[in-house]
């Protein structure tokens, strides 16, 4: 299903991360990188809530907004009933709505925003997307302090808050248009090769929002994908030849790029919080140079629980995408 937009602009961002992102390739796109990953708070889980609160007051201050000008903050994470974001619009006072599709939430807070604002329901409204490396991993896998062996396959958890404020006010990224994934399950049951799961819902989206709108796949100047990692890159790039006839030239995937030593983060990253990271910072920057006028961002998300997989169950997935053009 795709959605078209013609008064939905993309405003501002504001992006904080942890100290692995600080290390690597993008921490000049970020407005601000912590050394540890407690940010000053007691836990991993209060930490996550802290980086969200100061998303949305770094986002306000470069925007120059007040809470009271946002009409709706959507939110999104990897915790348990989405605790972290939960927390932080308790101090917030916004009228708040948690959302979760796994790390393809990102692109899903985008489209119901740009739905509403297209509609003139609302005017301006914030997303947040954000995960934590230590949080998430003592959540889906193991306590971090186990220490345990990972495959090769493994990503990494970003640890990081990306806050993007979307309004009918017009600045120079427009909401172009949006596609709804359709949750994919092929078998996969391997919790250590996300990868794998996730490709074949970013490649049935991408193929389908090609079809709804009717347009070659050299219509945009870059393809961003959210967190498959160097694997499911790979298996995305032969799928989409294969099963399409399409091939990606113009394409990277966000958790490839968001850290420079592979071997520390395995495959590269994840999470929420990933692609918004290289996609508001590096991407935008690029495209507010006009060195790319159309961008695909395609985020990914694995709709498993930690009991389910004990189940050796198979990983159901989703993939959304938002479609991203400069204006003239």
């Amino acid at each position: 299903m795709t959605f078209y937009y013609k008064n939905v602009y993309l405003n501002e961002t504001a992006l904080i991360t942890g100290p692995y992102e600080k290390k690597g390739p993008l921490v000049h796109y970020f407005d601000k990188s912590y050394d540890d990953f407690y940010f000053g708070a007691k836990t991993w889980e209060q930490a996550e809530s802290k980086i969200i609160e100061e998303s949305v007051d770094l986002l306000l201050l470069k925007a120059n907004k007040i809470k009271s000008d946002i009409d709706l903050h959507f939110g999104s994470d990897l915790l348990n009933q989405l605790v972290a974001n939960n927390y932080a619009a308790s101090s917030m006072k916004i009228p708040y709505i948690g959302i979760y599709s796994a790390c393809a939430s990102s692109v899903g807070e985008l489209i119901l925003a740009s739905n509403m604002i297209e509609n003139k329901q609302i005017k301006r409204c914030i997303c947040t997307s954000s995960s934590h490396n230590n949080g998430a991993e003592k959540q889906y896998r193991y306590p971090v302090e186990y220490g345990g062996p990972k495959r090769k396959t493994t990503t990494f958890t970003v640890t990081g808050a990306a806050c993007a404020l979307l309004s009918s006010e017009k600045s120079n990224i427009r909401i172009e248009s949006g596609t709804i994934g359709i949750v994919q399950d092929l078998g996969v049951t391997d919790v250590y090769h996300m990868g794998a799961a996730m490709a074949p819902a970013a490649a049935d989206t991408l193929y389908k929002h090609l079809k709804d709108t009717k347009r070659d796949i050299s219509y945009y100047d870059y393809i961003l994908t959210g967190d498959l990692g160097k694997y499911g890159k790979e298996i995305l790039k032969e799928y989409m030849k294969m099963e399409y006839n399409i091939e990606l030239k113009n394409y990277d995937d966000a958790a490839c790029m968001i850290y420079a030593d592979t071997k520390e983060a395995y495959a590269g990253g994840s999470g929420v919080a990933c692609l918004p990271l290289v996609g508001y910072g590096y991407i935008l920057s690029k495209m507010k140079k006009k060195n790319f006028k159309r961008v695909l961002f395609i985020a990914t998300g694995a709709l498993m629980n930690p009991s389910m997989t004990n189940q050796k169950l198979s990983i159901p997935s989703i993939a959304h995408l938002i479609s991203l053009e400069v204006t003239e």
